[in-house]
């Protein structure tokens, strides 16, 4: 049976966001729709309200009506104005905050007046370019919200870790708002990923950029959900679209990338040469934030890209643990993942089975060409993984293993 409750406490972000109060600065919680953001922030609320009774906590919910008069950044300022309380610590909690007009400028002003510790969410990417984050002054703390890992998706859903509940997980992702609902069930799957991925495209894309072009909007999304993981090239892109009879140009097909990117719908993975120690910020791959989402567009076929979903996976998890992360360039081969944290690194390879001497040779030997000693993994599902004998130092580790190993 489902856990028919998605307030469930998520340990990894309210402790981190607690651990930031009080240091003077507004915190932020960034992430696709529907990752959980909104309760984390109740979450927040409640820990604060347990700790400090008499706070004074002011919480405003952009997707309430009760909100709707705040519109504007006047009118936040002056609601958070009249409900201050000068003898005591103030709290100001704001869910979807980029829904209000010019919303930093009264931010701003009520940080540099030391009326009240901000904590706010928004939803979309482009809030925080680098032409706002001049207007915020760099006052502000950003913590990114990603769905469920596998080991949350194991509490929501009230599940063993097993085999087959990493198939589950791997099949519908992990966002949050499915513990409602039966995961066996793939009508109800179906529905609300529906839902939930015309919210984003709708809300975050086609209201806010005003895209014209819709049709060519959602055959760009789904060929970017069946292209996970591979190098992307604007121009091949549109090529080949104009050859499935788009009327398009590399200027639209850049603009709704962009716009894509700033829903956090899809995640850039940017190239890192491991020899020369250079990024390539214009040579990406992407992943979908959660690849159940990536699954409903392309008819839950998972069979066929299981690999590619396997990469996704970790690539999430990685993130979720707060690495940053980068496609691995050495001379002529490719490693899928280098995470760095702390000043430290691991490499990471990702495949479904090591089912013959090629693959083996290809996961491991990318491998073993680094000429570090930071730690080196293969991940598989193999039901049996292990260190081989020929490539002494790699970790194989089985994908349940890695997704549960801290």
């Amino acid at each position: 049976m489902n856990v028919k409750n998605q307030n469930i406490p998520r340990p990894i972000y309210t402790q981190h966001v607690m651990d930031l109060i009080n240091k003077k600065m507004m915190i932020i919680l960034v992430g696709q729709r529907r990752v959980g953001k909104s309760y984390i922030l109740l979450q927040i609320k409640d820990i604060i309200e347990e700790t400090d009774p008499i706070a004074n906590v002011i919480y405003i919910n952009k997707e309430w009506q009760r909100f709707s008069d705040i519109g504007k950044s006047e009118d936040l300022y002056k609601y958070v104005d009249n409900l201050i309380d000068q003898n005591k610590n103030n709290y100001l909690f704001i869910d979807e905050v980029q829904d209000i007009e010019d919303y930093q400028i009264a931010l701003r002003s009520l940080y540099s007046e030391d009326k009240c510790q901000i904590i706010a969410t928004g939803s979309n990417a482009k809030i925080f370019s680098s032409e706002i984050s001049s207007k915020l002054g760099g006052r502000y703390l950003e913590v990114p919200i990603y769905p469920l890992s596998y080991k949350e998706f194991l509490i929501f859903h009230n599940l063993e870790d097993t085999d087959d509940s990493l198939l589950k997980f791997i099949r519908v992702g992990g966002l949050p708002g499915l513990a409602l609902f039966d995961i066996e069930n793939e009508r109800q799957i179906t529905d609300y990923l529906q839902g939930v991925f015309s919210t984003i495209i709708m809300k975050d894309v086609i209201l806010r950029e005003q895209i014209r072009n819709v049709t060519y909007l959602e055959n760009l999304t789904t060929f970017i959900a069946d292209n996970i993981g591979k190098l992307f090239s604007i121009k091949k892109v549109t090529n080949t679209m104009i050859s499935q009879g788009e009327k398009i140009s590399d200027i639209l097909t850049s603009n709704y990338v962009k716009y894509l990117k700033q829903s956090l719908l899809i995640q850039p993975l940017s190239r890192y040469d491991i020899h020369g120690k250079k990024i390539f910020e214009q040579i990406q791959k992407y992943y979908f934030t959660d690849n159940g989402l990536r699954n409903f567009l392309l008819g839950f076929n998972i069979r066929s890209s299981i690999e590619k979903i396997i990469e996704n996976i970790v690539y999430s998890q990685l993130l979720i643990e707060g690495y940053k992360v980068f496609v691995g360039s050495l001379r002529n081969t490719e490693i899928d993942f280098i995470a760095e944290k702390n000043n430290q690194k691991i490499y990471i390879q990702c495949t479904y089975i090591l089912g013959s001497q090629e693959t083996i040779q290809r996961e491991f030997g990318n491998l073993q060409a680094i000429n570090d000693n930071y730690p080196k993994f293969v991940v598989s599902m193999e039901p049996i993984a292990g260190e081989l004998a020929d490539y002494p130092g790699i970790q194989h580790i089985r994908l349940r293993d890695f997704l549960t190993r801290f």
